[in-house]
């Protein structure tokens, strides 16, 4: 068993679990730490997508009574009929341009500089969001959504297929700019996150199943579980901090970290690796 390599799926489990719902970008992130820690070869490629089934457990137990409730209600309530159908409306557009644009995305954006590069717009987005978002609140919670609103999130969410955009990012600041308050866009960002992450996870494994072998499983499963851990403490913190705080300090953190990328890069003093 190699333990350096446990070591480095476990990092990087932390690192998708703490970026996954924050809107820092979790690809982002992973694309940067494995080429720091030497992860970036295309079996890590399938591990970085994979080990999101672990955050997204996370999500189910933090909104488990939400689901459940849902799921018990949806052969007889409009209600939980209409909240399903919004999240499988705002997942469609995911599904329909990643499987048009997700090759040819991996092939040529997956770098270190166009990380940076959308590390810092998207600080600068965010920064105008908040400004924006003073303006009347439509939506207080995500049962009052509409399937045209859950289908104008979902165009949002297709934002994040550009590497360092972050998925979370695109749907709660692009919530609220739509009109969602600040806690239906954190939750309905959640809700999309368990079909696009899972299904996102589930083909993945299979289009590169001949890539993988019984051998990998201990360092797929360290991943999952450092995923699901550190995503169950982030999700927990998150729904705390936005009762009372705005984005801002992520979008300046994206701003920063973006610029060091960049001036690392361009200087040589990190090679950072597609």
């Amino acid at each position: 068993m190699d333990i350096v390599l446990l070591v480095k799926a476990a990092i990087m489990g932390v690192v998708e679990g703490l970026t996954e719902f924050l809107p820092i970008s979790s690809t982002g992130h992973l694309i940067l730490a494995g080429a720091l820690l030497g992860f970036d070869d295309e079996k890590a490629k399938v591990f970085d997508i994979a080990i999101q089934t672990g955050a997204i457990l996370a999500v189910i137990i933090v909104y488990w009574q939400k689901i459940r409730d849902t799921l018990v209600a949806l052969p007889t309530q409009k209600q939980a009929q209409r909240f399903a159908l919004n999240v499988l409306i705002a997942f469609f557009p995911a599904v329909v341009l990643g499987l048009l644009f997700g090759k040819a995305i991996k092939a040529n954006l997956f770098t270190a500089e166009v990380v940076a590069t959308t590390f810092i717009l998207g600080g600068f987005i965010i920064l105008w969001a908040e400004k924006r978002t003073q303006v009347a609140v439509r939506i207080q919670e995500v049962d009052e959504m509409t399937p045209m609103d859950a289908m104008k999130v979902g165009l949002v969410q297709c934002l994040a297929m550009i590497p360092g955009t972050s998925r979370s990012g695109a749907t709660i600041i692009g919530g609220m700019l739509l009109g969602l308050s600040r806690k239906a866009a954190t939750d309905f960002s959640f809700y999309l996150a368990i079909p696009t992450l899972i299904g996102a996870g589930a083909y993945s494994l299979f289009k590169e199943r001949a890539l993988l072998s019984m051998a990998d499983l201990p360092t797929f499963a360290v991943g999952l579980v450092f995923s699901f851990l550190s995503a169950w403490l982030c999700v927990r913190w998150l729904l705390r901090y936005i009762s009372t705080h705005s984005f801002t300090p992520f979008a300046w953190y994206r701003i920063a970290f973006g610029i060091v990328v960049l001036a690392t890069a361009w200087s040589g003093a990190v090679h950072w690796a597609a």
